[in-house]
């Protein structure tokens, strides 16, 4: 819960009354929000390259001077890290854009990804004064998160949050996605030894091998990896723990808490008949092949299947990001397949919006019931059932139901996006961790878990979600942590108290 007090303050500072009185803010409000640059539509399906092309500086400080700079910035009470938005956008304002990123590195030591991925039409845009009292669009705060962010790269600035003095006490986390990254972050700030272990080659986790760069390239991940590397954390990849080394193991060479976020790379399938047929593949798979693996890419040797008529069935980021990058492989229809309507689908607007442009052709109210394979075991065909929607399920949106009316759809890729479950190896390994029924780790308040020095968070606990609520959960899980730890080894932390 934020400090209303501490907003105020910071609020009345001169510069910040000063930008105030600069412009009025009936004027402020009647600036037309400030739309992305982006690759246009024809050319972008040809390529990987980003399809966002960020702001200009021009561009930016006009988006900023909407900022109505509230006594109560409801836009903070939607950010799961606790940015402290309304003093960024101000820096904006001012010109000040190294101060920007300054301001966004006490919460959050990924920005340029969250300005990327972070669904803030759901988060902190949905909570800001425009779009709540006003019912105008909301400040684009992703989009100047993401120009502060991409401003520190681009001009060599390169801020490093303040670190406190090595306390002694080593800490690390299972996996590098976004929730272990920003707990690794806010450890490091407080002077822990901080080691993050990956089982892949490459750290980031989903941001890696699940995004593609088409929406997060690769360099703006390891870049923002290099500034944990520069705040003392140490990455060990190709390393599964449980496997390369137990925890046991781990505990003997000095570690005193851990951080779970394995996260959930099970992929999960509808089990219809004729699911094993070639060239079925999980959403995880075929974005691993290609992100990760650059199956994309004439100079690997990666295998993905290349389809003319390449379904993706589900409706969420996983989908979308699967579907477009059926039609940059080549696809000349990319099929989205989902049971209920538009209306209902999870995936963020611009997501949807970006593969409309794109070509991509929307089946709703549509469900798989059988794959029909072709003589030599290759998918060929989908019978499809079309569906309608009833009564409102558990998630809130409404049940679609079966009609009984079925059609075929010719297909020789499929790609199943709808959902994943947790990594089941840290459970396996170490039984005592309670889960749920669902095989996601139970946490309290602290997000600690029934084993005394193991926290977690992320995937591991939500069976899916967000980048920005996994990197809330690390935050949490840090905190919790911190004060685990400082009442378990007092001693090492006298001299600072």
């Amino acid at each position: 819960m934020k400090d209303l007090e501490y907003y105020k303050k910071e609020r009345s500072a001169p510069w910040r009354a000063e930008l105030r009185k600069q412009i009025k803010a009936k004027e402020r409000t009647l600036k037309p929000r400030t739309h992305m640059i982006e690759q246009p539509p024809l050319e972008r399906i040809t390529n990987f390259a980003e399809v966002n092309q960020g702001l200009t500086p021009e561009m930016a400080v006009a988006e900023a001077q909407r900022c109505l700079d509230c006594p109560d910035p409801t836009c903070v009470d939607g950010c799961p890290v606790n940015i402290n938005i309304p003093k960024f956008v101000k820096k904006i304002e001012a010109q000040d854009f190294a101060g920007a990123i300054q301001v966004i590195k006490e919460s959050n030591t990924l920005p340029a990804v969250c300005g990327r991925v972070c669904p803030q039409e759901q988060q902190c845009e949905a909570n800001c004064f425009y779009n709540v009292q006003l019912k105008k669009p909301p400040i684009a705060i992703g989009y100047l998160e993401r120009f502060a962010a991409d401003y520190e790269r681009n001009n060599g600035i390169g801020s490093i949050p303040q670190i406190e003095e090595n306390n002694g006490i080593k800490v690390a986390s299972v996996g590098s996605g976004p929730a272990a990254l920003a707990w690794a972050a806010d450890m490091a700030r407080w002077g822990y030894d901080v080691t993050v272990f990956e089982a892949l080659h490459e750290i980031g986790g989903v941001l890696k091998y699940g995004i593609p760069e088409f929406r997060l390239p690769n360099d703006i991940i390891d870049y923002e990896i290099e500034t944990l590397r520069k705040m003392g954390v140490k990455f060990k990849t190709n390393f599964v723990v449980g496997r390369t080394a137990t925890f046991e193991d781990l505990r003997k060479e000095g570690y005193k808490a851990f951080f779970i976020a394995s996260g959930a790379g099970l992929p999960r399938f509808m089990g219809i008949p004729g699911e094993n047929s070639i060239n079925i593949l999980s959403a995880n798979e075929y974005l691993t092949r290609v992100n990760l693996m650059k199956g994309f890419r004439d100079d690997y040797d990666t295998p993905i299947p290349h389809g003319k008529n390449v379904a993706v069935i589900g409706g969420g980021n996983t989908a979308m990001d699967a579907v477009r990058t059926a039609k940059r492989l080549g696809a000349e229809h990319a099929y989205i397949i989902y049971r209920r309507s538009k209306a209902e689908m999870p995936a963020r607007v611009e997501e949807v919006k970006h593969a409309e442009e794109e070509g991509i052709e929307f089946m709703f109210l549509t469900s798989p019931r059988e794959y029909i394979a072709d003589e030599k075991g290759h998918v060929k065909k989908i019978i499809l059932e079309k569906m309608e929607l009833g009564e409102p399920d558990a998630s809130g949106r409404r049940r679609p139901i079966p009609t009984g009316e079925t059609f075929e759809l010719d297909a020789d890729v499929v790609v199943v996006a709808i959902g994943l479950s947790p990594n089941p190896l840290i459970p396996h390994v170490v039984p005592e961790l309670e889960t749920t029924k669902w095989g996601t780790l139970v946490v309290n308040d602290d997000m600690q878990t029934s084993v005394e020095d193991m926290f977690a968070g992320g995937d591991i606990i939500r069976g899916g979600a967000t980048v920005i609520l996994a990197m809330g959960d690390g935050r949490r899980a840090a905190t919790g942590m911190h004060k685990y730890l400082k009442a378990k080894y007092p001693e090492h932390f006298k001299a600072n108290a």
